[in-house]
């Protein structure tokens, strides 16, 4: 049976503090549409620009996950992406009027809270999962970081710390299946070593930190000189130390809180990959950094898969979609300048056109007479013709349209195209189609060779009265 996509059932926000930047933040959940994943926007920022939620958009993991796109960045993300997760949600846009997600607690369980209050509902589409197909591993021999991804029909986390501190000590956490989340992690609270602590006060690194949204541990011998300066400086009237090595600010909501946060922040990480994971991850002495440089590393596998994919055997004899009579009532190119003969497969994110390449052409009067070979910029044209079918497929009527390219990228020729040839094109669509701008990578292949590949963004645009196509 096929999940659907699940958003909230209207806007709800959260107010709070940046833990780095003190600054007052509100934070607020809204609904979105099918395919639109996890997104930021800032809505103190000129144009009120948009972050996808993308390990490709990480520009610091130092202390905290930072993301950054369209010139401006969202900072702390890792807390509330993990309850999104662990709500089992798929299309979130969250605006913030700040550049930091408000620390709350210093865990996922407040996020997890505002979300059950405002209610879920599910969506048209089916939810994609990647299921990893191999053991997936990463390491850091300098910080003695491991983590590996293993095949599992479900998604389940263990993971180890280890800080060779006498207070902490090594620890273990677990899940055996991401629906535990709730109650086994999201109240996990961040942590940090007090000498960290007071380099942070003394580098003014933590203007909203407070005793109340991390544990402190204490790692070393301390004065009641020093407890009373940090009481002062947090407005309290004592702090001591208690006997399981931590500030006496809150008492340890789990044993093994810390190793339980460690895992908290990795699937907030993990989450950055873009799509539901099943698997079982294990790391040992995990960090932001090795979080997203494996969750890239797993994105990278996907899109390694989705090519091969793609990289389908069709029949080009069989009976088409459309044949070029029907194209030309969709596009308004002709002969010469007609590039596709028929459409085999059109569905709401990808189809395949086919061109036969014959030594009729007229390009082939002057392109290497001697010698021909399908200029590569036809082959382009092609693949954007078989684009456009693709996005004007998405209008009421597609001779009242046209679709303008307004960019090319990524694109390779691996092989020459000649008469007699069967050209056939896929293009899917890299994300939904918004104000009419879709961005789509198409492939060209003859057989199962693929011979030109490219990515295409195109805008569609209505055509004038007084205009024809």
């Amino acid at each position: 049976m096929n999940v659907k996509q699940k958003t909230i059932k209207g806007e709800i926000s959260v107010h709070g503090v940046g833990l780095h930047t003190g600054a007052n933040v509100t934070l607020t959940f809204c609904p979105a549409p099918d395919n639109h994943g996890f997104k930021f926007q800032r809505i103190d920022v000129d144009g009120q620009p948009i972050i996808d939620a993308d390990c490709d958009n990480v520009t610091d993991t130092a202390r905290g996950t930072t993301i950054t796109q369209n010139g401006a960045s969202v900072s702390t993300i890792e807390h509330v992406m993990a309850a999104m997760v662990g709500m089992d949600l798929d299309n979130v846009l969250l605006k913030l009027n700040g550049p930091e997600v408000p620390i709350m607690d210093g865990s996922s369980i407040k996020f997890i809270e505002i979300l059950e209050e405002i209610g879920i509902i599910s969506q048209d589409t089916d939810r994609e999962y990647y299921t990893i197909p191999h053991n997936i591993t990463y390491t850091e021999e300098e910080r003695r970081v491991e983590i590996v991804a293993m095949p599992l029909d479900d998604y389940r986390f263990t993971c180890m710390i280890d800080y060779n501190s006498p207070v902490l000590g090594s620890q273990h956490a677990g899940i055996s299946s991401i629906t535990e989340f709730k109650k086994e992690i999201a109240s996990c609270r961040t942590f940090c070593f007090l000498h960290e602590l007071e380099y942070q006060l003394q580098n003014n690194l933590i203007k909203g930190g407070d005793l109340n949204n991390a544990i402190v541990i204490v790692d070393k011998e301390v004065t009641k000189d020093e407890l009373d300066h940090l009481a002062k400086i947090f407005n309290r009237s004592a702090i001591e130390v208690a006997p399981q090595g931590i500030l006496n600010n809150m008492e340890l909501r789990y044993q093994n809180e810390p190793a339980r946060h460690k895992l908290l922040d990795m699937i907030g990480d993990l989450a950055l990959v873009g799509v539901h994971l099943k698997g079982h991850i294990m790391a040992a002495r995990p960090g932001h950094a090795a979080n997203v440089a494996f969750a890239k590393k797993i994105k990278a596998a996907i899109k390694k898969e989705k090519s091969k994919k793609i990289q389908k055997v069709y029949n080009a004899d069989a009976k088409p979609l459309y044949d070029v009579v029907q194209i030309m009532d969709i596009l308004p190119h002709r002969q010469p300048f007609l590039f596709v003969d028929k459409v085999l497969e059109l569905s709401k994110t990808h189809v395949v056109g086919l061109k036969n390449v014959t030594m009729n052409e007229d390009f082939f009067r002057g392109h290497f007479p001697g010698a021909p070979v399908m200029p590569g910029v036809i082959q382009i044209e092609a693949m954007a013709q078989v684009g456009g079918i693709l996005v004007l497929s998405t209008v009421p009527d597609p001779r009242n349209y046209l679709t303008y390219f307004l960019k090319i990228d990524n694109v390779r020729f691996r092989a020459q195209v000649l008469p007699g040839d069967t050209i056939i094109f896929r293009c899917d669509l890299m994300e939904p189609i918004r104000r009419g701008i879709a961005q789509m990578k198409g492939i060209g292949m003859v057989g199962d060779k693929i011979v030109v590949e490219a990515e295409m963004m195109a805008q569609i645009s209505r055509v004038k009265e007084n205009e024809t196509a």
